[in-house]
């Protein structure tokens, strides 16, 4: 049987730093990225928004992919104005455009178990952006939790696209290589609940029959719980839940034995 691999998911251009520690490791790295990440054809609402910065109470990003596409259209984050990001990858993400703790106020949840909008929003105390402007860069489409939550705490919400993502297309070398990898046992990292989504939708695609039965029989490695609870939904019950940042992905593969069974 071939050596087990490590499926890395990501974007390319944020699955190769993960890829080259997983090869450190001694593992084989495989990079099929479940999200494609475009740039918009129309940028001017994002730099009309980002012309701003200094009227927003808070600048919240929803994912790494958020922060890239905002700094490439940026010099530099100005001083005094607060960020809002909702895992260690956006806080990584920042540090590469030199943004740190050490230069700029950043909230972040506090439990790296827990990084999502709704931990983020615990963290703040919302009652302070009553009247205030708020800033939420994301993708053309995504929940709208964070928006409405801090509306309904008075905040002037502007929420601006700042790339589209969309699932890969399932042509001939996509499902060949679905295919070699369903066919044994292998670590998946999953950091998006819509690149599973999308996971599923294409291995059902590739094999009406079995397709879903061959993923469930792969082992999922999670950064947060609710990639967890879409796990479970889609009936996989190999997850590992590691919280964020690569550090506790690549500690996952160290140690097989914190793999934990989802029940029903």
């Amino acid at each position: 049987m071939p050596e087990r691999a490590v499926v890395i998911t990501r974007p390319r251009a944020q699955a190769q730093a993960l890829a080259q520690a997983v090869g450190a490791l001694g593992r084989r790295a495989v990079v099929l990225p479940l999200l494609e990440i475009a740039p918009l054809a129309d940028t001017s609402a994002l730099r009309a928004a980002l012309a701003d910065l200094d009227a927003y109470a808070l600048v919240a990003f929803v994912s790494p992919n958020a922060v890239d596409a905002a700094f490439a259209c940026l010099a530099g984050w100005p001083s005094g104005v607060p960020i809002g990001v909702v895992g260690e990858g956006s806080r990584a993400a920042l540090a590469r455009h030199g943004v740190t703790p050490e230069n700029a106020t950043i909230h972040c949840p506090p439990d790296p178990v827990a990084s999502d909008s709704e931990h983020l929003l615990a963290s703040l105390d919302l009652d302070a952006f009553a009247g205030r402007r708020v800033l939420i860069v994301r993708g053309e489409s995504g929940r709208e939790l964070m928006a409405d939550t801090f509306r309904a705490a008075g905040a002037r919400v502007d929420a601006v696209a700042a790339y589209r993502r969309s699932v890969p297309v399932l042509d001939d070398a996509l499902a060949a290589e679905l295919s070699a990898l369903l066919a044994q046992p292998n670590d998946w990292i999953i950091t998006s609940s819509e690149a599973l989504r999308g996971l599923a939708g294409l291995v059902a695609e590739l094999d009406p029959v079995d397709g879903l039965h061959r993923l469930q029989a792969q082992h999922l490695i999670v950064p947060h719980a609710r990639i967890a609870e879409t796990a479970r939904a889609l009936g996989c019950v190999q997850v590992t839940l590691t919280g964020s940042g690569d550090a506790r992905l690549l500690a996952a593969l160290c140690n097989p034995s914190c793999r934990v069974t989802i029940s029903e």
